[in-house]
């Protein structure tokens, strides 16, 4: 009888509200921040989350927010945690979900939702969440019974970090968190339909053991997935076990030490001349962990025509989608690597072709002209690189001081970059450098920007400095919107149709109405001696670094070309004579 009694009040202290359901969910899963800002509907979240001991950070738009915690992802390996309210809370996460999805970053996001009893009357702040993100997110939830909130928060964050990752949402009437009921978060997640496949399938892994060792010019396109995975100690291993050359994507970067002989530099419409020739004459292309998306492969009708494919991805849609392949490996691509090692497989001779690459390395590296008088940005990117001795975790926004950050830091370890690749969004970098800055605190973060993207979510400025983020946030100031104004000028006869911005704010005085130091500079000698002085101090600062303005970025594959057909090598070639 005792018994049973203390077991009925075991069950009657467990019946919680929902908001505090959540609350004891997100402590179970081991959250430690949250990005997110209150409104009506999530009230009752928030009153819970005043005194449970979880860091929240209090970003100024939701925007914000949600990039922050795209940064905690990528930077951590945990799920970033999001908490907006219903209507235009919801509405304003829709760019970072987006960019999630695309990107494969886990998220769980939390969103607030009119009460039951009212959705579907076009109640004040509500708006349908769940069908506005069900395209752009890797599954969606509305909070129909109290009673099932554990369940669902439970199988988000299991969904959000399992397989591929993504971003997760959950929409939460507001009378789903005053409601009580039980809580039990004990019981194991079970999704029959949900159950992706880790292990590589053996017959196809000794397939491409075969491929490779008959292959004269093989070649390995390693994207986000190998960091994903946490690969990247298998990935040098098999390349160097096996002698083949290494590429990555702009999402992959990292993964592969860039000062590796091995290492070939990044593909595509940026990438380098050696990269991109390796993947038009290789004859055996391994891809592991990226999507072949169009910016990779230029013209598919030339895209590794001579090669023999073969594709290792988590996601089995991602295989053949865009390029037919020969050899599928549906697998995590740790595990695949590993079994790769394992087999110890004889790699055939490749002698001619790494000889072949390391001329084209010599004889077509990145190279710029500098101007006295003038700060080239290729040289800025290579001045932070070293002052922060590449290990510095560098975030980006979109355009083309994301594409010189890509090809002049030399990232020589995983997890170091953040940038925004599938979706590129203008606005990411400032905020993801929080998140990632959370995420490892004591890393040295730069946030490389351009001045169009820095001023979409420049209020971010606030809670660097309210948290005391030492945050060095770099301007690329070049008075325009630069890859738009590139595009203008090479495709549409230089007509720049409101890509030019020669009325700018004072970003030294906006850095200094936040209470954060800003430093300009408008020459080389300039900004030598504001960066180191900015790189000296363990807070905060605002660099506005102005740039030669007609500066584009090389070499390009043009829209509709193959990546055999780079412009801008021409001039690299003449540089070195």
């Amino acid at each position: 009888m005792a018994n049973m009694k203390v077991e009925e009040k075991r069950k009657q202290k467990m019946r919680i509200s929902g908001a505090f359901m959540l609350i004891e969910a997100l402590k179970a899963e081991k959250v430690e921040v949250i990005f997110g800002y209150p409104g009506g509907a999530v009230l009752p979240i928030y009153d819970k989350l005043y005194d449970s001991g979880i860091f929240h950070v209090l970003t100024r738009h939701e925007q914000g927010a949600i990039h922050a915690a795209e940064g905690y992802a990528r930077i951590s390996g945990k799920p970033g945690v999001v908490i907006a309210t219903s209507g235009p809370g919801a509405t304003n996460i829709v760019t970072g979900l987006t960019d999630a999805m695309m990107d494969s970053l886990p998220l769980v996001v939390f969103t607030g939702q009119v009460a039951s009893g009212v959705i579907g009357s076009d109640a004040f702040q509500e708006a349908d969440v769940v069908g506005i993100t069900m395209p752009i997110t890797k599954h969606s939830y509305q909070v129909r019974h109290v009673q099932e909130l554990p369940k669902i928060i439970k199988e988000a964050f299991h969904i959000a970090t399992t397989g591929r990752p993504g971003p997760v949402l959950i929409d939460i009437p507001k009378d789903m968190t005053t409601q009580e009921g039980e809580f039990d978060y004990e019981q194991p997640v079970r999704l029959p339909g949900y159950q992706p496949t880790v292990y590589p399938n053996h017959l196809q892994i000794r397939k491409l053991v075969e491929a490779v060792s008959q292959a004269k010019r093989p070649v390995i396109l390693a994207g986000a997935g190998v960091l994903h995975a946490n690969a990247s100690q298998e990935l040098q291993q098999y390349a160097e076990q096996q002698k083949i050359p290494v590429i990555h994507t702009l999402l992959g970067l990292g993964g592969f030490p860039a000062d590796h002989p091995l290492f070939l530099g990044m593909a595509g419409m940026h990438g380098t001349y050696t990269a991109n020739m390796a993947l038009y004459e290789c004859d055996l292309l391994i891809n592991i962990g990226a999507r072949f998306d169009d910016r990779v492969t230029g013209n598919l009708n030339c895209f590794a025509p001579k090669a023999t494919v073969a594709h290792i991805d988590i996601d089995p849609a991602e295989i053949g989608k865009n390029v037919p392949t020969k050899i599928p490996i549906v697998s995590d691509a740790k595990e695949a690597l590993k079994e790769l090692i394992l087999q110890e497989g004889r790699s055939a001779d490749t002698d001619e072709w790494l000889a072949q690459l390391a001329e084209w390395k010599k004889g077509f590296p990145l190279v710029y002209k500098n101007e006295p008088g003038t700060m080239k940005p290729q040289k800025l990117i290579e001045m932070i690189y070293e002052l922060t001795d590449g290990e510095a975790i560098v975030t980006t926004d979109v355009g083309q001081h994301q594409m010189w950050t890509a090809q002049y830091y030399k990232f020589k370890q995983p997890n170091r970059w953040v940038t925004s690749g599938g979706l590129g969004t203008m606005g990411f970098g400032l905020p993801a450098a929080i998140g990632a800055q959370l995420a490892d605190w004591q890393a040295t973060v730069v946030s490389i920007v351009g001045d169009g993207g820095f001023q979409m979510t420049l209020q971010e400025l606030s809670v660097i400095q309210e948290l005391k983020l030492p945050i060095k946030v770099v301007i690329v100031n070049n008075q325009s919107l630069g890859m738009v104004r590139q595009w203008q000028q090479l495709f549409y006869e230089k007509r720049y149709s409101h890509s030019l911005i020669p009325n700018q704010p004072d970003f030294v005085k906006l850095a200094e109405a936040y209470n954060i130091k800003g430093l300009r500079a408008k020459t080389e000698a300039e900004a030598v001696r504001v960066l180191q002085q900015a790189f000296s101090l363990h807070e905060p600062v605002l660099l506005d670094i102005h740039v030669a303005a007609d500066e584009n970025v090389y070499p390009m594959v043009a829209p509709g070309k193959g990546l055999h057909e780079m412009v801008g090598v021409k001039l690299c070639e003449e540089s070195l004579q």
